[in-house]
């Protein structure tokens, strides 16, 4: 079942429009903390900076909406990239805005244009993807059967995760909830019965959305 739509992964993008600097950075986030903790994470980095504008949205239903125009004139910045990222659909994610000033201002809807664009590359980089209900197994198994699950898994029935290596292997073996059954049969057969569930639970999966 899907749940919302955010970002994939870290995306990074610069726009320069008048010899101005804006440098978008956007972090998928599972809550409003961890996106407050990343926007200050920024801030430091670029502390050096004319600005650096903050927006975060949280939620299934982008209930949490946060945005800061860090001394840019009020409505110019924050609020901008806020109504992309509503607007888009998306949420659990963070996006700072980095802004080195260039000598020639850009005035109120300059300014609003050319966050929103730094925003959008920022989103674009870090890629769309739906958040779907899934279900993750751990398993612990030989060496042996480890080339051909990997080969299983790049047909895209499963995702292997966090796998580690002893004197055998333990990975998690992430499906779509619907598909649990299915993949527990799969690996009972692949190893003769020699895989060992040692742990199942509720997660989440990511997919890839083309734009």
């Amino acid at each position: 079942m899907r749940l919302y739509d955010t970002i994939f992964e870290y995306g990074e993008a610069e726009y320069i429009v008048e010899k101005s600097r804006f440098i978008a950075h956007a972090m998928p986030v599972s809550s409003f903390d961890e996106a407050k903790a990343f926007t200050a994470e920024i801030k430091a980095e670029y502390r050096d900076a004319t600005h650096n504008v903050p927006a975060i949205v949280c939620g299934p239903g982008q209930e949490y909406q946060w945005a800061s125009d860090d001394g840019e004139p009020s409505g110019t910045s924050g609020m901008p990239v806020l109504k992309l990222i509503a607007s888009e659909g998306l949420t659990n994610l963070a996006v700072v805005v980095t802004r080195y000033f260039g000598g020639i201002k850009l005035g109120t809807g300059g300014l609003a244009r050319a966050y929103t664009a730094a925003a959008r590359l920022g989103i674009e980089a870090a890629g769309i993807c739906e958040v779907m209900e899934s279900r993750l197994l751990v398993y612990r198994f030989d060496y042996s059967y480890l080339t051909k699950l990997q080969n299983l898994a790049g047909e895209g029935r499963f995702e292997i995760s966090d796998p580690e290596y002893s004197d055998a292997v333990k990975a998690g073996l992430k499906c779509f909830e619907e598909d649990a059954d299915e993949i527990i049969g799969l690996m009972n057969n692949l190893t003769n019965g020699q895989a060992v569930l040692i742990e199942e639970r509720k997660d989440l999966r990511k997919i890839k959305k083309s734009r």
